[in-house]
């Protein structure tokens, strides 16, 4: 079961179990707005090793299942189970078509699963509300058969860093989560006792009409502001119009720029 017993996430990340409700409440609207993580998980399962053929896979952090179901066509041969944090999250995905795997309330820092018994963890885009990315890596390498294969994405530090930027010149205070330096991945890989297969980042720009735009999409996915120190109440009118003024200097052709500095990681288990 899940274990939320240690709310407190160093660097002044989320708290887990503020994220898991998020995430929750999120599940019915999730699906509609997430074009960007539909793109960055299909763009890391092709950067997966031809050589990997698992006969048993984990989606972590599946959220509505949707690489579940991806992960089970592409391996029909294998058998997979999902874990998320989130219990609406998993709730949503037993109920759509497709849903046939295995869904568990797990934490990715302390797996609900037996050492050795999956060849290949696919996580994307939810390893970035973790507080202990190492300890990420010791479960993954835990539960990896030998030659088992870890594949992540997740969010570093420049990720709405237009947003980020707008909120400081209106008042200052906490209104975008906080993300781990790229530079702090590489760190944790490379100790991680997992061989690197590739490791980098890639900025995606989305581009919407308005701010209200982008912070309603950012609350239909269950990513807004979760940070230890946000504002509590609502955003007064005068703060308002100073967002979207001071985002006004960002805007492009395309419109209103909102950038995402993803992480891609290929790691594998040594055989011996």
């Amino acid at each position: 079961m899940t274990d939320l017993s240690r709310p407190t996430l160093p660097g002044a990340l989320p708290d887990k179990r503020q994220v898991a409700a998020s995430f929750s409440r999120a599940a019915a609207s999730y699906d509609s707005v997430a074009a960007l993580q539909r793109a960055v998980g299909m763009s890391l399962l092709e950067q997966l090793p031809e050589d990997v053929a698992p006969t048993r896979w984990l989606d972590l952090g599946s959220g509505t299942g949707h690489f579940s179901r991806v992960l089970g066509e592409r391996f029909a041969q294998a058998s997979g189970v999902a874990v998320d944090i989130a219990e609406g999250m998993l709730c949503h995905a037993r109920g759509e078509p497709g849903g046939a795997h295995y869904h568990v309330a797990g934490d990715a820092e302390r797996l609900p699963l037996r050492d050795a018994c999956v060849d290949l963890v696919f996580t994307s885009l939810a390893v970035q509300w973790c507080g202990q990315f190492a300890s990420v890596l010791d479960e993954a390498r835990r539960v990896l058969r030998p030659g088992g294969v870890l594949a992540f994405s997740s969010l570093c530090v420049g990720t709405l860093d237009e947003l980020r930027a707008s909120w400081q010149a209106v008042d200052g205070m906490v209104h975008v989560n906080r993300f781990r330096r790229f530079e702090d991945y590489q760190r944790l890989c490379a100790a991680s006792g997992l061989t690197e297969v590739s490791l980098r980042r890639q900025a995606h720009v989305l581009h919407y009409p308005d701010v209200r735009s982008l912070t309603h999409e950012l609350k239909a996915l269950g990513a807004h502001n979760l940070n230890p120190g946000r504002p509590s109440g609502l955003t007064g009118r005068a703060r308002m119009q100073g967002l979207l003024q001071a985002y006004e200097a960002f805007r492009q052709p395309q419109g209103l720029p909102a950038t995402y500095q993803v992480v891609y990681g290929v790691l594998r288990k040594p055989q011996a």
